[in-house]
């Protein structure tokens, strides 16, 4: 995840409850649905206004009311909001009671802290995050994963029974990472009849992983694939879905997207090889940091690999991990 644009908050890839999604089994597009017009005349020539059209009158957040929020995300998703940030999320939340029909911010604020189904907070952090990806970012990860981490992980478990290798992308965005990590390991000649690839992606936003679990994509996309890996693993788009790829079925029957929160328990019973969180500490505390870091290293196998984002550092955090090298740590 990139820095946050200007005007934008930056979407951390997090989780809430987990509950895993369907991978749409066929390649379609669907078409946008027209947008519906505000106005509109009568049969008798007269002009109607559209229920939508009405309650625009100004809804103002207060310097307090905006505290109420910042420290419902921050406690329930960990995401801090600067104080400049006030105008973004008033124009950000102004759609979602509107078309909620709430009068006011702090009806809005009751309605979110007293959802226990989770849903109402996702569609807030929906509405005020960013995702930015892109395929095999931080390439280097990559070329470190197989050249050194995957060896190593395979020798220190070859006595082991359990002959799959577990890998976690948390934040996981749109899938670009996970996928990326499921093609540059299934190109390497890795994983056949003797190990098995699991991938685990998770992230908080409802929006990107329905997005993820389809694996289409626009053309503009995919410039940073691998031509030899574009070939391989993708399948063009015909007529509706000219224009667009899918990332073919034998890469995505590896990678299982749920929605997770990184504030809550993880729900993982088997310890993890890899973990990749990249780009996502940055939006924390020092503290949360460090409770996220050591709650990862609880999950990890021994002799397991943590990636972090070449923006993000340990430095200051306590933790038992052994530096490898820049943005590389391992339990």
């Amino acid at each position: 995840m990139a820095a946050a644009a200007q005007g934008h908050i930056q979407r951390v890839s997090s989780p809430l409850m987990m509950m895993q999604t369907r991978t749409s089994p066929t390649f379609s597009m669907s078409g946008g649905a027209a947008g519906r017009c505000q106005e509109e005349r009568s049969r008798h020539g007269k002009r109607t206004i559209n229920p939508s059209t009405r309650n625009r009158e100004k809804i103002l957040l207060s310097s307090h009311e905006f505290q109420l929020f910042r420290d419902l995300i921050k406690q329930r998703a960990g995401i801090a909001l600067s104080e400049d940030k006030i105008e973004l999320l008033k124009a950000r939340l102004t759609k979602i009671l509107r078309r909620k029909g709430l009068r006011n911010f702090r009806e809005y604020h009751k309605v979110v802290s007293m959802d226990a189904s989770g849903a109402e907070l996702s569609d807030l952090l929906d509405a005020i995050t960013t995702n930015l990806t892109s395929f095999f970012r931080e390439s280097k990860h990559l070329d470190f994963l197989t050249r050194k981490a995957m060896p190593d992980i395979m020798i220190r478990r070859r006595r082991d029974t359990d002959r799959t290798i577990r890998i976690w992308s948390a934040g996981c965005s749109s899938g670009e990472e996970p996928y990326s990590i499921a093609m540059t390991l299934l190109d390497t000649g890795f994983f056949s009849s003797v190990w098995r690839l699991s991938i685990s992606a998770t992230d908080l936003c409802t929006d990107v992983l329905a997005k993820a679990e389809k694996g289409i994509y626009e053309h503009d996309r995919i410039s940073t694939v691998p031509p030899p890996l574009l070939k391989k693993f993708f399948k063009k788009g015909i007529n509706r879905a000219s224009g667009f790829v899918r990332v073919k079925r034998e890469i995505r029957q590896h990678v299982c997207f749920s929605r997770l929160n990184l504030m809550e328990a993880f729900p993982w019973r088997e310890p993890i090889d890899v973990i990749f969180c990249r780009n996502v500490m940055i939006y924390f505390d020092k503290s949360t940091q460090e409770r996220l870091i050591n709650q990862f290293y609880r999950h990890l196998r021994d002799g397991g690999y943590l990636f972090i984002g070449h923006s993000e550092s340990l430095t200051g955090i306590r933790h038992n991990y052994r530096y490898v090298c820049p943005t590389v740590y391992q339990k």
